[in-house]
């Protein structure tokens, strides 16, 4: 368990240092591509579409983990010890969470609108192409907080729940192959039928996270003396969100700092108090915090089990 709280300390350390290398070499680009190459509906007849969703999810799930379930088990300590921190990097992403937001304000304030739209459309999978510059940063910043759960404390927290096991980096990458599946397959256009089953299996892993998020988030508000509001916009608005789970700590961050993230004609998320452009510094500074907070939680639960 030591070795584990260390591999979780040191991955912190490797993402803040490094964040995710712009390469189609990424573990996690590599996967996309296998999964564009296989999930295209129009490969399979209608009736079959998904049966083979569900088999190519699990086929490529397996593919994904066996690195890391196979340096897990049977690299040397030794060299497990210095690649444990970068394979568990590369199953979350923190620092890139900022820089992606950054593009965009960056892009809006130094390009105007079109910029700020091209820089969104990058980061969502929305049309951004008629998008006013409110709804491009809450485009941007509500994915920031709803990856909060789904792109960091989501495989932070299976790795920690499978450590005491021995499969703390198989259960993150396995986690990590459920999320990028759904993100690639998991709309209700014609992908509805071969992505069911990587929707339903994200929506599951996340079941936890998302909520343990949420009431991470409400700690750390509460710090601020900003309880009552995240609370409110919690109980409110966690479900206007389709979906599960990403309602919930994007309500909680939209409470917390004052904002509102709208998504036109399907959500309007948090209080307004402030504009996106007042409040953007504090929701990274909201996504930071909660995020070592549960890495702490974490590592402290890891040394004590030991």
């Amino acid at each position: 368990m030591v070795f584990a709280a260390l591999t979780l300390a040191l991955a912190l350390v490797v993402d803040r240092l490094f964040g995710d290398p712009r390469t189609p070499l990424h573990p996690v680009a590599l996967f996309g591509r296998f999964v564009g190459w296989w999930g295209r509906p129009g490969r399979y007849p209608v009736r079959l579409q998904r049966a083979a969703g569900v088999v190519l999810w699990a086929v490529s799930a397996c593919l994904f983990a066996a690195p890391f379930y196979l340096v897990e088990h049977y690299a040397p300590p030794l060299l497990l010890l210095v690649l444990a921190p970068f394979l568990l990097k590369a199953v979350f992403a923190w620092r890139s969470l900022e820089e992606h937001a950054a593009s965009v304000e960056a892009a809006l304030t130094g390009g105007g609108l079109d910029a700020g739209r091209t820089a969104a459309g990058m980061l969502v999978s929305r049309d951004t192409s008629a998008l006013s510059a409110d709804e491009i940063r809450s485009a941007a910043y509500e994915s920031v907080a709803e990856n909060l759960s789904d792109s960091i404390v989501a495989p932070l927290f299976w790795f920690a729940v499978f450590a005491p096991f021995g499969l703390g980096l198989t259960a993150a990458a396995l986690y990590r192959s459920f999320n990028c599946m759904d993100a690639m397959l998991g709309y209700t256009d014609e992908r509805i039928r071969l992505g069911w089953c990587a929707a339903r299996a994200d929506d599951l892993a996340n079941l936890v996270p998302a909520r343990l998020t949420a009431l991470i988030g409400l700690l750390y508000f509460g710090v601020k003396g900003r309880f009552a509001p995240a609370w409110q916009a919690l109980h409110l608005d966690r479900k206007k969100r389709p979906g599960y789970n990403g309602g919930w700590p994007m309500a909680v961050v939209a409470g917390g700092v004052g904002v509102r993230f709208c998504k036109r004609g399907i959500y309007a998320i948090g209080p307004g108090e402030r504009s996106l452009a007042e409040g953007g510094n504090d929701i990274i500074a909201s996504v930071r915090g909660i995020t070592l907070i549960f890495a702490v939680s974490a590592i402290i639960a890891l040394f004590l089990l030991a």
